[in-house]
């Protein structure tokens, strides 16, 4: 047990410090930062010890708290680095969607043209998800042709398209993990496997054409015959 722990502490510490690296180059105020923000929290939780003459013992939780304090906002300042880089990235609302937690069935690429906008596929209890992302326009036919061909093994199941984007009736690629999480629940867990189910048994597009996880190589074309729609 000591030696797996020993094996997995180094792993952890190189995660984190990749992580760092990461963010760095996108937010080059980060070291700064979370140096402020732990010498704040500690300051003010030791001055306040001071003040009440227990200096010892508010250290101590200050140093936890300054630490907990970090750890918060170099997690959230990440987060951020990590979406500014996927955003644009064909692809990208994948690797968002695959990382959505429990209770989801996701199933990338279930529609994709030539011109590399595709709509990825998740299955909850909110019902179906069609997620589009590229061009608003062709990713708008798209949508409308899978719920097309959805509507002949699921129509009583509730559908809801989102097309990942910054404008006015997209949603944020930072934001489609919560707005999806939001979505009214409708289906029991029965008939979230049911509906998925069914959905994999009517086929997808891409079924037989290899597609790497997470953005999609820049370039990257669709052999012919494989096309959009």
């Amino acid at each position: 047990m000591a030696r797996k722990e020993t094996s997995e502490n180094p792993g952890r510490l190189k995660q984190i410090a990749l992580t760092y690296k990461m963010t760095r180059r996108a937010d080059r105020w980060i070291g700064w930062i979370l140096a402020g923000v732990g010498l704040v929290t500690l300051g003010v939780l030791l001055a306040f010890g001071f003040w009440i003459g227990h200096p010892v013992y508010l250290g101590i939780l200050g140093f936890l708290l300054a630490f907990l304090a970090m750890a918060i906002v170099f997690g959230r300042r990440a987060e951020r680095a990590a979406f500014g880089q996927m955003e644009g990235q064909p692809g990208a609302a994948a690797a968002v969607l695959e990382n959505i937690g429990r209770g989801w069935n996701v199933t990338p690429a279930v529609a994709i043209n030539r011109q590399q906008d595709v709509v990825h596929r998740a299955v909850g209890k909110a019902g179906i998800v069609l997620v589009g992302e590229g061009n608003p326009n062709r990713v708008r036919s798209l949508l409308a042709s899978e719920k097309k061909r959805m509507a002949r093994v699921v129509s009583d199941v509730p559908v809801h398209d989102l097309i990942v984007g910054n404008d006015e009736g997209q949603v944020e690629l930072k934001k489609l993990r919560s707005k999806m999480l939001k979505l009214p629940r409708v289906l029991a867990g029965g008939q979230v496997t049911e509906t998925n189910d069914r959905l994999r048994a009517m086929g997808d597009l891409m079924k037989n054409m290899p597609i790497p996880k997470g953005p999609m190589p820049k370039g990257m074309r669709l052999p012919k015959g494989q096309g959009g729609r």
